[in-house]
């Protein structure tokens, strides 16, 4: 078990001389946190049809993410009843690039892992083999996130078509342990063109209208949708200072203000990402300047 998750407090075999004896208690220990590779890792890629556990998962805290609290709060109440065994949504967060959605997602693992959460990556070419996926961890103990990070679809893509099954459901239902936590810059995930607009005069179709609507349903069938909309000056600088406070930095106010309003004219606008790599910059630049 990594260390992060290891269960505070004595051992909790240390008073059995037989094994034998011990058996409930290392049942229930496994059942908490896992056997095999799933003590072993927190945090999975689907790669190659199978499962490659992750030694060293993103690190990022639920505490660096400043700025979208009502939906980090929504998101949390879900992870909640998943761990706890309760009905859960399938969760897309989608809006301004940079916002911190896929971050948000990576910090419910230090969260949760003690409970039995882990994190599985899937890319959108992996969702084909989704029955396969969920074949795997439908009789395991623990709880899992599919997270697919930056979704979109072009026109008949066979991963959509898996999905919106995974999502809808059909004569095998989604697994109770399992839930899909997608991100999006889009709010409908197949992308439109104009040109996909029935128009009087198409005779190619007769239910055209059917056709398009059924590319903009994707969406719907996540139970829960998270909007990230672009922060304001305000809010950017409120993010600065609060990364800056946790990383020790000593700049005056002023100083840290004008800088970072800089970086983010000369570089990718006002984010949350565009902050905290402003903040790497400033850490590494004031660790040069003044060496330990």
């Amino acid at each position: 078990m990594p260390a992060s998750c290891q269960s505070a407090g004595p051992n909790p075999f240390a008073d059995y001389d037989d094994w034998g004896d011990a058996l409930p208690v290392l049942a229930a220990y496994h059942r908490q946190f896992g056997s095999g590779v799933m003590a072993q890792y927190l945090a999975f890629v689907w790669q190659g049809s199978q499962l490659e556990g992750q030694s060293h998962p993103d690190p990022v805290t639920m505490d660096e993410l400043v700025g979208y609290e009502s939906q980090r709060d929504q998101l949390l109440n879900n992870t909640e009843a998943l761990v706890a065994g309760y009905p859960a949504l399938n969760v897309l967060l989608y809006g301004s690039r940079g916002s911190g959605k896929s971050a948000m997602i990576k910090a419910l693992l230090p969260l949760y892992c003690d409970r039995g959460l882990r994190l599985i990556e899937v890319s959108k070419a992996g969702l084909i083999e989704l029955p396969l996926i969920l074949s795997q961890l439908r009789p395991l103990p623990q709880k899992f996130i599919i997270f697919v990070d930056d979704l979109s679809f072009a026109d008949e893509e066979e991963s959509y078509k898996a999905l919106k099954v995974l999502l809808e459901g059909n004569l095998t239902p989604r697994p109770t342990n399992v839930v899909v936590y997608a991100t999006s810059n889009r709010r409908h995930l197949i992308r439109e063109f104009f040109d996909d607009r029935p128009r009087p005069q198409d005779a190619d179709e007769v239910h055209a209208w059917d056709t398009m609507q059924e590319k903009l349903s994707l969406s719907d069938r996540f139970g829960l949708t998270l909007t990230f909309a672009p922060i304001d000056q305000d809010q950017y600088l409120q993010i600065v200072f609060h990364l800056a406070a946790r990383a020790g930095i000593s700049l005056t106010g002023a100083d840290l203000e004008f800088r970072a309003l800089q970086w983010a004219t000369r570089h990718n606008g006002r984010s949350g990402r565009t902050a905290r790599q402003f903040i790497d910059y400033l850490r590494a630049e004031l660790a040069r300047r003044c060496p330990a």
